[in-house]
């Protein structure tokens, strides 16, 4: 293997936000290493040929088996970070959209059914970002705040 194929990777992913009532769709994930709960919207790496917005569309119906309406760039975030005691560095094109299944705004939680999430849930902006469960990438809230 050469010395650039086994060098750390920057990858490109799209996330998005799904708002209701101030509320938002967040992933449950874990971080064994830290012990550390967190969220982090759904979403996944834009593969090569890929737009973002493809991509979005593509990682929403492989994790909730849903389609997605009006998606709009909210911005684009980077994130370095370490997960699991493996360092990574993404970039990060963060949408919001609607569900085309109106009904999924009246879940508790939604199953999550790739992606290596806990579940979904639609969790209170107000009461993000201070408690003991971080939101990810950093300024996501900061994001969803200065668009919103």
């Amino acid at each position: 293997m050469s010395e650039a194929a086994s060098a750390p990777q920057i990858r490109p992913k799209a996330l998005c936000v799904f708002q209701t009532a101030n509320r938002i769709l967040v992933g449950h994930g874990y971080d064994a290493v830290k012990r550390e709960h967190f969220y982090r919207p759904l979403g996944g790496a834009i593969e090569f040929g890929e737009t973002a917005l493809e991509t979005l569309r593509r990682e929403i119906r492989e994790e909730l088996d849903t389609d997605i309406a009006e998606p709009r760039l909210l911005g684009v975030l980077e994130n370095i970070f370490t997960c699991d005691g493996t360092p990574g560095h993404e970039v990060l094109f963060v949408f919001d959209a609607r569900f085309v299944d109106a009904s999924l705004y009246a879940e508790p939680h939604l199953a999550v059914l790739e992606g290596g999430w806990e579940r979904a849930t639609w969790e209170p902006l107000a009461e993000l970002g201070g408690g003991e469960r971080p939101v990810y990438p950093e300024g996501l809230l900061e994001l969803c705040a200065a668009t919103g």
